[in-house]
């Protein structure tokens, strides 16, 4: 399995970035795909997940600023971050059963 995780740069204290996670391989319609993310000196912490009928899990504390939402046709994944605040920077991975992508950075600046 390989993610790709795209759609990540600097972005001002409120403004919106979506990402992007596609999944190539051995990745069924079936699997949860989730996002993490991983401030610097902090430890990876969840963000959300989808599974491939639609059913959603998303951190309490992010849940009235970020959405996941999933294209099974793409294997992609997509989290749409909105109000964008300073401690949302981190490197924020997708996540396929055992398999990590590489994760792409995001940035907020004040």
């Amino acid at each position: 399995v390989q993610l790709q995780a795209s759609g990540g740069g600097l972005v001002q204290a409120g403004g919106s970035l979506r990402l992007s996670c596609a999944a190539s391989g051995s990745v069924s319609s079936g699997d949860r795909m989730s996002w993490y993310r991983q401030a610097p000196g902090k430890e990876r912490e969840f963000v959300a997940s989808i599974t491939g009928v639609g059913v959603q899990a998303i951190a309490a504390s992010l849940s009235d600023r970020f959405s996941i939402s999933r294209d099974n046709v793409k294997n992609t994944i997509y989290l749409q971050m909105n109000s964008l605040k300073l401690e949302d920077t981190a490197v924020y991975y997708c996540k396929v059963s055992a398999w990590w992508g590489q994760g792409t950075q995001v940035t907020v600046s004040s």
